[in-house]
């Protein structure tokens, strides 16, 4: 007779199972500029319903529906490459928006559901939407978005596995799981992940520029990480939801892409990889 597969170990199986997919559908939608467009808008309702989700357990939800309508409006304009024409505009009407719609809830908690509405448009749509507009750089912008999701992806894979390994420094009271030990992991491997990016010709680039890059993107994540943690604890949830089993939810997933991508894009600005200005 078979002996039984540790519980420990059946959840480990489901979590990389369940990472492997999520990561080929990301992978394959990078292919086609108006995939990963349509993969990232997803993404982004998702996040925003569990950031809804999050804001109701504090008292008051966002106004979902001018939330979701400037997220969407946020994508499609990066997609068209015309949000650095009308991001201060699309701003101005969701705040507006949500101050009218919030007219209509109740007597009390006007000033926090029309606040939590903008902060949620740009802590998710318009962060996220550098995403697309890295997708739609004109030359290299497949190969740069492949990377920035590999430099998170080890960031957040190796900041794991170091930290369960040989962690123990916590970093913060918000997440007393994740330690120095585990954040110096996660940088090491996308600085060296980086560089090797560089080396190998997967982008033009010299290798310093790469792990300058990867350095720069690894931070950024790691504080996505522990922003959203900072949002859940304020919720006392442990998790933002069950969209991804064993993954937890749409922002548990996700976090730390939100900071990430658009420090990878001001990385490449920075480096001297993008023309013009670092805005969609």
């Amino acid at each position: 007779m078979t002996a039984a597969t540790p519980a420990p170990a059946r959840q480990l199986t489901r979590r990389v199972v369940t990472g492997l997919v999520v990561a080929g559908f990301g992978f394959a939608s990078v292919l086609w500029t108006w995939t990963f467009a349509l993969m990232v808008l997803a993404i982004a309702l998702g996040c925003l319903w569990e950031l809804d989700r999050l804001s109701a357990r504090k008292g008051q939800e966002l106004v979902f529906p001018v939330a979701a309508a400037a997220v969407t409006a946020f994508i499609v304009l990066a997609q068209f490459k015309l949000l650095h024409q009308y991001d201060r505009q699309l701003i101005v009407a969701t705040m507006l928006g949500a101050f009218a719609v919030s007219l209509f809830g109740s007597r009390t908690g006007y000033f926090a559901r029309s606040a939590y509405t903008l902060l949620g448009v740009l802590y998710i749509g318009q962060l996220l939407s550098y995403f697309v507009t890295l997708r739609n750089v004109p030359e290299g912008g497949m190969a740069y978005t492949f990377m920035a999701l590999v430099l998170i992806a080890f960031t957040d894979i190796f900041a794991m596995l170091v930290g369960t390994s040989i962690g123990r420094t916590p970093m913060t009271a918000i997440s007393p799981r994740k330690t120095w030990e585990g954040a110096a992991g996660g940088l090491a491997a996308a600085t060296l992940a980086g560089a090797a990016f560089a080396l190998l010709g997967a982008v033009h680039m010299p290798w310093w520029h790469g792990a300058i890059i990867g350095a720069l993107t690894s931070l950024a994540a790691q504080a996505g990480d522990l922003v959203e943690s900072a949002l859940k604890r304020d919720a006392l949830v442990k998790d933002a939801g069950t969209a991804i089993g064993s993954h937890g939810g749409w922002l548990d997933r996700f976090d730390s892409y939100i900071f990430g991508g658009v420090a990878f894009y001001g990385a490449l600005w920075i480096t001297g990889h993008l023309g013009g200005t670092p805005s969609g």
